[in-house]
């Protein structure tokens, strides 16, 4: 007997559903559809802001930190999924309305390089907004400080580390978004966005499109950062020497975008296609 609500969709129902949605975003006019990106880098945005608010003068051990880190983080995806909102990460599901033969490569090709270039522009603005607002003083400026080791951190990763933990993310971040369209009410929706973001945080995994907004966050306020603790005895910062925007580029944003797109892609659509819609699949 199956334990789900009957309101709520079964996982080949979720499936079909995933099919359907593929098929309406392919077909978003470009400015919507670049409007609602933009959107949605600044609601990842807004979550990334939040976790680095919470998390940037707690004693209570690193792995609680990174836990209510990834709790108030959660409220970026919330914010797109049920606001509404085009977010590249998780429209890597497309992948499943064209292996379905319902959309085109080419449909598909261009919400992702409209929806990316929307995030980007949505995350750089709201990086900006933040640095012009003088939020990173807050605190004596250990939260600037805290926002500065965020965004060194994350051009210090090697290729490797930065692409696998961009498939880690995008493999959770999809899942949140497969399970939230299972769910037929708003709470449902919550809680099926809430876990898989928490773990991918609390895990430390990388995510293309929060990172559009943590590293030019960053680079805005290194400078100020590097002039407010040049004389401190106190503080010992980071070095910042790889905090450039070409590192966020290359050494970041490049990987991670790839490691996004295998995790979702692959990973939840590819796999979940083959499962319960490929001919001779699944039937429940």
């Amino acid at each position: 007997m199956e334990n789900l609500n009957v309101n709520d969709l079964s996982p080949k129902e979720i499936a079909e559903k995933v099919v359907e949605v593929g098929c309406t975003k392919a077909k978003l006019p470009f400015f919507k559809m670049l409007v609602l990106a933009i959107l949605a880098g600044v609601y990842i945005g807004f979550g990334g802001e939040l976790a680095t608010m919470i998390s940037h003068d707690l004693k209570i051990g690193v792995g609680f930190t990174q836990f209510l880190a990834g709790s108030v983080f959660s409220v970026g995806l919330m914010l797109v999924v049920i606001g509404g909102a085009e977010l590249f990460t998780g429209n890597n599901l497309m992948i499943t309305a064209c292996l379905h033969g319902k959309a085109k490569v080419s449909g598909l090709l261009k919400n992702w390089g409209t929806v990316y270039l929307g995030n980007f522009i949505g995350g750089v603005l709201l990086a900006l907004l933040m640095f012009m607002a003088g939020l990173w003083k807050f605190n004596d400026a250990s939260l600037g400080l805290k926002a500065v080791t965020i965004a060194n951190a994350k051009v210090n990763l090697s290729f490797l580390e930065a692409f696998s933990r961009g498939i880690l993310c995008n493999w959770l971040v999809c899942l949140a978004v497969w399970l939230a369209f299972g769910s037929r009410n708003i709470v449902g929706k919550i809680f099926a966005i809430y876990f898989p973001i928490m773990a991918f945080v609390a895990s430390g995994f990388e995510h293309s499109i929060a990172n559009m907004y943590f590293i030019p966050y960053g680079l805005f306020i290194k400078s100020s950062i590097l002039s407010k603790f040049a004389t401190s005895s106190s503080v010992q910062l980071p070095n910042l020497a790889n905090l450039t925007w070409g590192n966020f580029f290359i050494k970041n944003l490049l990987p991670v975008t790839i490691g996004n797109i295998v995790g979702g892609a692959f990973f939840v659509g590819t796999i979940y296609w083959y499962v319960y819609l490929k001919e001779g699949s699944l039937k429940k």
